[in-house]
C-alpha cells in the first residue's frame, strides 16, 4: 500500500468522491478519514485541477448538506442508509 500524506491513493480518491458528493457532510469525511473541512479543502486542491477544484468549491461553498451545522436534521439520509463505523461502510 502506497501512502500519501497518511492516506492511501485508495483512500485519497475515496474522500474526493465523498467531497465531491453533495449531500455527503464534511463530518462523515472527519468522521470516517480523520480529515477536517479545511485538510479535505487542502487536498482537493492539491489533487484535482485548478478549474474542477474552483467549480467543486463554489458548489459546496455555504450549502447546508455538506455541512452538518448548518443541516435542520436528516431528512436527506435514506432509511436504508446506516452509520459509517470505524472506517468501514456497513452493507445492507
Amino acid at each position: 500500500m502506497i501512502e500519501k500524506h497518511g492516506l492511501s491513493f485508495e483512500d485519497i480518491d475515496r474522500v474526493i468522491e465523498m467531497a465531491w458528493e453533495d449531500r455527503t457532510p464534511f463530518d462523515a469525511i472527519e468522521q470516517q478519514f480523520g480529515l477536517p473541512e479545511k485538510e479535505v479543502i487542502k487536498l482537493m486542491r492539491r489533487e484535482m485541477k485548478p478549474s474542477s477544484f474552483e467549480m467543486w468549491r463554489a458548489r459546496v461553498q455555504g450549502r447546508k448538506t455538506k455541512h452538518s451545522a448548518l443541516q435542520s436534521s436528516d431528512k436527506f439520509k435514506s432509511s436504508l442508509q446506516r452509520d459509517i463505523t470505524n472506517n468501514r461502510i456497513s452493507k445492507r
